[in-house]
């Protein structure tokens, strides 16, 4: 699924070019891929409109309409994909919902598994109210809320793997499986570590390291492992320089030990059993 960093590596690329194009139709391939309202309510409420300026709230992408217009909400989920084409370029397979452009433009959303949704939100209702999922979302983690003491607060109590806690988007919005094994091997902290036997300094190194791997992988455009491409179809590249992501039986980058992986929740999680104490 894309994270906080593939999603801000959309958002950036949407800023740069869908922007005061005003959209003069659609089409929804997939209904069930728009959440809100209708199908044909959806395109209605964006007929004529132009987007102003993106916006990310962790994992979402808002589109603010122009001129006090309302909002378009997007959610990739674990396949989803925002392009920026020409029309005549063929339909992609999974190509789901195709938004019309006044300047010979398109936007399509592609997703294959079909997990994807987006909202069409009136002027007159906050995006919270209508967006599934936004009003829960914790702060984001490279905000000034986010702070050791925001972590320490939130997890010192909680008796559950600290890797379980990170994923937890009410308790930080943005972080997922990839990053937040990348934060802990930072860290120097097993995944499986429970959060109420952290101590100290470790809430320190925490905060710092989720905050440095996502700086990283932003400037790197994201990672793409298997479907995660920016608007212009561009693969990122953090997965390159992973830490243990996606590594197991590799050596460790660090001291050659070879990576472990193991199952929390049903999620993997890799690490290095020397680096990580």
């Amino acid at each position: 699924m894309p994270e906080l960093p593939e999603v801000e590596t959309v958002r950036r690329g949407l800023n740069a070019t869908t922007l005061k194009q005003t959209i003069v139709g659609g089409e929804v391939l997939l209904e069930r891929t728009v959440a809100y309202p209708s199908p044909s309510a959806f395109l209605e409420l964006l007929q004529g409109q132009a987007i102003a300026h993106w916006h990310r709230r962790g994992k979402y992408l808002i589109g603010e309409l122009a001129d006090g217009g309302g909002w378009l909400g997007v959610h990739l989920r674990m396949t989803g994909q925002l392009f920026w084409t020409r029309p005549d370029e063929p339909a992609q397979t999974h190509c789901r919902v195709r938004l019309f452009m006044a300047d010979d433009r398109e936007l399509r959303f592609v997703d294959q598994r079909t997990f994807g949704q987006m909202w069409a939100v009136p002027a007159d209702v906050p995006p919270e109210q209508i967006i599934t999922g936004l009003q829960k979302l914790g702060p984001e983690p490279l905000s000034e809320a986010f702070t050791p003491d925001y972590l320490k607060t939130q997890l010192h109590h909680r008796v559950r793997p600290i890797k379980n806690a990170l994923l937890d988007q009410a308790i930080l919005a943005g972080v997922g499986n990839i990053y937040a094994d990348e934060a802990l091997f930072l860290s120097g902290i097993r995944p499986q570590k429970l959060c109420s036997r952290l101590r100290g300094k470790q809430f320190q190194r925490i905060h710092t390291a989720i905050q440095d791997v996502l700086t990283q992988a932003i400037a790197s455009r994201g990672t793409t492992f298997s479907n995660f491409r920016d608007v212009e179809g561009i693969n990122g590249n953090y997965g390159q320089q992973a830490w243990v992501y996606d590594r197991e039986g590799e050596p460790c980058r660090v001291c050659g030990t070879p990576i472990q992986r193991l199952k929390l929740a049903g999620r993997s999680a890799h690490f290095c059993k020397h680096c990580q104490k």
